[in-house]
């Protein structure tokens, strides 16, 4: 494998120095792009000319010695359920297609756009954000940027291969059940899910109200907690939005003291030979010895599949009514299914879930940090229904999620880092660092010291 790109804090300090212009980053990316793409299927839609006028922007900026942006001439796209103003909003579907452009951007991409950040476009996806391999039927399978036969997982696929392939050193996703953690550790690229309410949701087509997240891929943690520093902060068009509540970036050094657990039972039982070796090199690095045991994890697995169905179907029971042919079989049933749920099992979903997070609370009085694979197992073979862990035969579509839907449910800050337990020729496995509610800065320098350390890192295809 090659040395890593280079990162989005990179690109912006090369900028800002003025020793590249932004328009050649952006020229460069969208070359990459049109070169690798093809065979990648990364991306939905490339919105070169505004890339260029924004680029051409921070270098007039520059010129008349204005003080730059924190994120000035970086390249970035966007999962294709934000909305791009002038590009209508596919969400992974064939239903919203005919629909008319977007007539302003989403909310994280104008705070982008203000941040310096340079869009060059839109990025595939599962169908209406359900799933976990960016198997798509109308818009085709992304790739796997180390392994073109796998998948590079979903919902957000295309944002991990767009990253991992180093087509661009920054993309947006979501994550409802895992679809940032997923896609990050099968394509091998750092990821983040805020607090929940950290991010603003304006302007992003949605699935489950109750547990979408936006989030980040980057090429590594200083990247996401530029991004997250960007994008934090109350959003008019998002209640669930709160002040933010301080800068993430730069990272600061992990503070003295820190107790580090590796969570155990549900998260050692569907861990993976190579994803458990993968957590124990990060435990080993940030000397985490105890233990810790989320007893209600299956409790809160069961109650995310729950609310999503119920969620999701509730809001697409009018499309699925009107349009049924054109939605994919892989979520339309599910939908479907979703819509016919009965309240009362909703509600003690919501009870479960309220439950598991207390539980969650009481472990973070003995923890600041908790460890725990991404994925049971590395990318799987695209167009396999299943994958073999401890001898079973479990589905992919669904099992993809084993480690990261439990803590979806809790609305807890996740950061991702990219591992490679083994070694050379290997696949890359995400490692989950989870913090309490609001240390999204916790997990993030966490994410940072791995790195430094030499346990996790983003290694670019050598084609790249």
């Amino acid at each position: 494998m090659t040395a890593p790109v280079f990162s989005a804090t990179e690109m912006a300090r090369r900028v800002r120095e003025g020793d590249v212009r932004a328009v050649d980053l952006a020229a460069a990316s969208l070359a990459a792009i049109e070169a690798r793409n093809p065979a990648l299927n990364a991306y939905t839609g490339v919105t070169a000319e505004r890339a260029l006028a924004e680029a051409a922007e921070i270098d007039a900026r520059r010129a008349r010695g204005e003080r730059l942006p924190p994120l000035a001439g970086v390249p970035y796209a966007v999962k294709n359920l934000f909305d791009v103003q002038g590009v209508t909003t596919l969400c992974g579907g064939r239903v919203h297609a005919d629909e008319p452009p977007a007539a302003s951007d989403a909310t994280a991409v104008a705070r982008l756009r203000a941040a310096g950040a340079v869009l060059t476009g839109t990025l595939n996806m599962d169908e209406h954000a359900y799933g976990f391999t960016t198997e798509n039927s109308h818009y085709g399978v992304t790739r796997n940027p180390h392994d073109a036969a796998r998948v590079a997982g979903g919902s957000s696929g295309g944002s991990g291969a767009a990253v991992g392939a180093g087509l661009v050193p920054l993309a947006l996703g979501t994550d409802t059940n895992g679809s940032v953690r997923v896609p990050a550790a099968l394509c091998g690229v750092f990821g983040i899910k805020p607090t929940y309410g950290r991010l603003g949701r304006g302007g992003v087509y949605p699935f489950v109200f109750s547990l979408d997240h936006v989030g980040a891929l980057g090429a590594c943690a200083n990247d996401l907690a530029l991004a997250c520093a960007a994008m934090q902060g109350v959003d008019a068009r998002d209640p669930a939005t709160y002040p933010a509540p301080g800068p993430l970036a730069p990272l600061p050094g992990l503070p003295a003291g820190l107790r580090v657990a590796v969570l155990d039972a549900w998260f050692e039982r569907w861990a993976g030979p190579s994803a458990w070796r993968a957590v124990d090199l990060a435990a080993s690095a940030l000397g985490a010895r105890a233990r810790a045991t989320l007893h209600g994890a299956e409790r809160a697995r069961s109650a995310a599949f729950l609310i999503t169905g119920a969620e999701g179907g509730a809001l697409h029971r009018a499309g699925l009514r009107a349009r049924y042919d054109a939605y994919e079989p892989h979520s339309r049933d599910r939908l479907l299914a979703g819509g016919l749920l009965p309240a009362a099992w909703v509600s003690d979903a919501q009870r479960a879930r309220r439950d598991v997070h207390e539980e969650a609370m009481r472990l973070f009085d003995r923890h600041d940090l908790l460890l725990a694979a991404a994925t049971p197992v590395a990318a799987p073979l695209a167009g396999a229904a299943t994958f073999d862990l401890h001898g079973q035969s479990l589905p992919a579509r669904a099992s993809l999620g084993l480690l990261t839907q439990p803590i979806s449910c809790l609305g807890l800050p996740v950061c991702t880092v990219p591992v490679w337990p083994d070694g050379p020729g290997g696949l890359p496995l995400g490692v989950q660092l989870i913090a309490a509610p609001g240390r999204d800065d916790l997990c993030l320098a966490a994410g940072a010291a791995l790195e430094h350390a030499g346990v996790a890192r983003l290694d670019a295809p050598a084609s790249a």
